[in-house]
């Protein structure tokens, strides 16, 4: 029995071999295409914006972009910072305006009757003359040394945002302190008019807003009288062409 048994065992294990590697030789001979797990490949698909086939995506895969981009804003938000440091110490360093030459109403006991506008050089200061005693008192910036003037003029016209040709009596006398002037700047914030203009009479003077509004309360201009934005804004709607202005 035992003579008989060994054999069939042989003869077993040589089929089984057998059909082992013709099964293996069969399953390679076309290989099927390789197919990528939609879990293994969301995060790189996600990247390129969502494909399509993509069902479900894993969790955890999700989130790991999301905290690398939050590590990576990190330094963008340092830099950021960084660069508007400097801004801010520019800004604190500029000179202020001084609080005496913001609005406010004052006594007035001078000549001038309501509705006049009193400009006092030596003081930098503007009155609207008001009823009962008062004016409306504005800081101004006036003539610098060698450009102060005196004289009582009417507003001949009022311009908003008015454009700016600086005479040519100007234009050579920047260029000779190596400052050059353009002829012309359209109405905006960058022009040196500013906000409003008011035409005194026939002259070359006016009165106006700045595009430098710390220069305020100083002797800064070629003859102009100079105002804040916003206090030209509030000048210009309370006067009319016709209005007289007193300069002293």
């Amino acid at each position: 029995m035992k003579t008989l048994l060994f054999p069939l065992l042989g003869a077993a294990a040589v089929l089984a071999a057998a059909a082992t590697s013709s099964s293996a030789n069969d399953r390679y001979a076309d290989r099927p295409p390789v197919m990528v797990s939609p879990d293994l490949s969301a995060p790189w698909v996600l990247q390129l914006g969502r494909a399509p086939g993509i069902v479900r995506q894993n969790r955890q895969e999700m989130q790991k972009p999301q905290r690398r981009s939050q590590r990576q804003a990190q330094p963008a938000q340092l830099h950021t910072a960084a660069m508007q440091a400097p801004a801010k110490k520019r800004l604190l360093a500029r000179p202020q305006i001084n609080p005496i030459y913001l609005p406010q109403e004052v006594a007035y006991d001078g000549p001038e009757k309501p509705g006049t506008i009193v400009i006092d050089t030596r003081e930098n200061f503007l009155y609207l003359v008001e009823t009962n005693g008062k004016a409306r008192r504005y800081g101004v910036g006036t003539g610098k040394p060698g450009f102060e003037w005196a004289g009582k003029h009417k507003i001949s016209q009022k311009k908003v945002w008015p454009e700016w040709r600086p005479p040519a009596q100007m234009i050579s006398r920047e260029a000779a302190n190596g400052r050059y002037l353009p002829t012309y700047v359209a109405g905006g914030v960058e022009n040196p008019l500013g906000a409003r203009a008011l035409y005194l009479g026939s002259t070359l003077y006016r009165i106006h807003g700045t595009n430098q509004p710390w220069t305020i309360g100083g002797a800064v201009s070629s003859g102009c009288i100079r105002m804040r934005n916003e206090d030209v804004v509030d000048l210009y709607e309370r006067v009319d062409v016709g209005t007289t202005v007193v300069v002293m």
